[in-house]
């Protein structure tokens, strides 16, 4: 039970119940004309490509939790190095062929999470701008899975995914400071991002039709949990602070998803949505989220 649990805190699972936030916001968003049994299939695709994400990010950064992070599973010695590299890779490789079952361009997508994700834990994740840019990436294309399945969903609506893009791109660049704090422009600029998507999404729900006061709602809500921390990690750059705001910041992404959810869809994908939520903060008081 002790390698299970091991492994599952690599997996990060609170933030898998996110990423599959991503993929029912997706599907909304796209609307109907998805194949029988594509959404289970696009699912399942996300789940495996995020937790081989973090599985991997955490094979990278082994040397780094050594001194920083000792308790984690890899350098604690729970599970060794190359056991992780090689359970990562199969997991981004069975999202791609999970993927693949709802149509080539899925693939394609899925394919293009995965390459992100390697960019990011091998290359680009210490650079200052390009590091949190392509994490950022690595959540706008993962909604642009969600669409994958129906023909010429995300022509449509790619830009949708700037939204996410911004938001976990600022969750990124806040997150360098867990550990030693951070830098205060970099607290201003995570508040001021948060502001934008907020005001976008806002925007939004006020022209979305019948369904304009959940997705307000929704988007009061995701305001209410965001803004309040990322504005005093502005204020007070230590890691008690950031940490703080970096939760609030990953386990209310499903809030952007359920809001968009609301605004080009029935309550039923919000539903979805919010109760991935519900699930990835159980799952928070279990494993580790950062």
């Amino acid at each position: 039970m002790t390698v299970v649990r091991s492994y599952l805190t690599l997996m990060r699972p609170a933030n898998v119940a996110t990423a599959l936030a991503d993929v029912i916001a997706g599907a909304a968003i796209a609307g109907p004309g998805r194949p029988p049994g594509a959404l289970a299939w696009l699912l399942g695709a996300t789940a495996s490509l995020y937790a081989g994400g973090v599985v991997l990010n955490d094979f990278f950064d082994r040397r780094l939790d050594a001194v920083e992070r000792p308790e984690r599973p890899i350098p604690s010695g729970r599970v060794p190095a190359a056991h992780a590299a090689a359970f990562g890779g199969l997991l981004l490789t069975l999202g791609v062929l999970l993927a693949s079952r709802a149509g080539t361009t899925a693939a394609a997508v899925a394919l293009s999470v995965a390459l992100l994700v390697l960019s990011y834990d091998a290359v680009v994740k210490p650079l200052r701008v390009l590091g949190p840019l392509n994490m950022g990436a690595c959540r706008g294309v993962n909604l642009l899975l969600g669409m994958a399945a129906v023909p010429g969903a995300i022509a449509m609506h790619w830009h949708v995914a700037l939204l996410p893009v911004i938001y976990i791109g600022s969750v990124t660049a806040l997150s360098r400071g867990e550990v030693h704090g951070g830098r205060h422009d970099v607290g201003i600029g995570g508040f001021t991002m948060m502001g934008l998507v907020v005001l976008v999404l806002a925007s939004k729900a006020v022209v979305s039709g019948p369904n304009a006061m959940l997705s307000g709602a929704l988007t009061a809500v995701l305001a209410w949990r965001v803004l309040p921390p990322f504005w005093r990690a502005s204020r007070d750059n230590g890691p008690a602070a950031i940490r703080a705001a970096v939760m609030a910041g990953v386990l209310s992404l499903v809030l952007l998803d359920a809001a968009l959810a609301a605004i080009y869809a029935e309550p039923v994908y919000a539903v979805a949505a919010v109760a991935l939520g519900v699930v990835a903060s159980w799952l928070a008081r279990a494993f580790a989220v950062t």
